[in-house]
């Protein structure tokens, strides 16, 4: 479970100091379904970056599973991000020089997992994503689907306890977009995922249960009744 609390994030811009986020409070259960939406500028992506303990707000803490985010050391941090949180970005940050397998693989890498299991484990990831048969494609011999398809299935090879993803269907056309949609929302069912989605696209934000929109860093909280929270996966992630 996530619990933000009182978190404020400030930035300097020459002179100015600009607060990004405002006394968010937030709370997260596990297995919920979150979605983001806000202007450009107004602080989802900012606030995905704290659940994501890619940055550490200037007051407030951020509780994931009773450690907060915020305040505990570089090292742990580094290791609970590569054990429990996958994240998705919209320009899919794949490296170009390796195939879809051994892009899958880095997030392997730093939890000492053997080059035999990360090869099995990475191959399996990619098919449950539907590219099977691309595990040996470069980067550029992928559409934009298919390579964010290899983003997701690089976030969910560690088994994490908890998806994250940046705007993952802004690089992409409508039909693409609506692919990779239904694809997220049915690993959401099947893993048991705690899953928190930031977007400017209306459509997507919608279909969520739960909505957080985000003004000049202040969060409203709708229910929308768009799904359930999935206390019990059907298939349980072994950690």
């Amino acid at each position: 479970m996530y619990k933000l609390t009182g978190v404020t994030k400030r930035y300097s811009r020459g002179k100015e100091t600009v607060e990004a986020l405002r006394g968010v409070d937030l709370t997260i259960e596990d297995g919920d379904q979150l979605v983001i939406q806000g202007p450009t500028g107004g602080g989802k992506s900012t606030l995905l970056q704290m659940i994501g303990g890619l940055d550490r707000p200037s007051s407030g803490s951020v509780e994931l599973d009773g450690v907060d985010l915020a305040s505990v050391g570089e090292a742990r941090l580094t290791r609970l991000r590569a054990e429990k949180i996958g994240i998705i970005f919209q320009s899919f940050n794949l490296i170009p020089t390796l195939t879809a397998q051994e892009n899958v693989e880095t997030a392997l890498v730093p939890l000492g997992v053997k080059p035999a299991e990360r090869r099995e484990r990475a191959a399996e990831a990619l098919r449950s994503v539907g590219l099977g048969e691309r595990l040996t494609h470069a980067p550029s011999e992928l559409s934009g689907g298919q390579q964010q398809r290899v983003a997701i299935a690089r976030a969910l090879v560690k088994k994490p306890k908890v998806l994250l993803a940046d705007e993952p269907t802004g690089n992409l056309d409508e039909g693409t977009r609506d692919d990779i949609m239904r694809l997220l929302e049915g690993l959401w069912h099947e893993y048991g995922l705690t899953f928190v989605l930031v977007t400017h696209d209306s459509s997507i934000a919608r279909r969520a249960p739960r909505l957080a929109t985000i003004r000049a860093g202040r969060i409203t909280l709708t229910e929308q009744g768009g799904g359930a929270r999935h206390t019990e996966p059907r298939h349980a992630v072994q950690r």
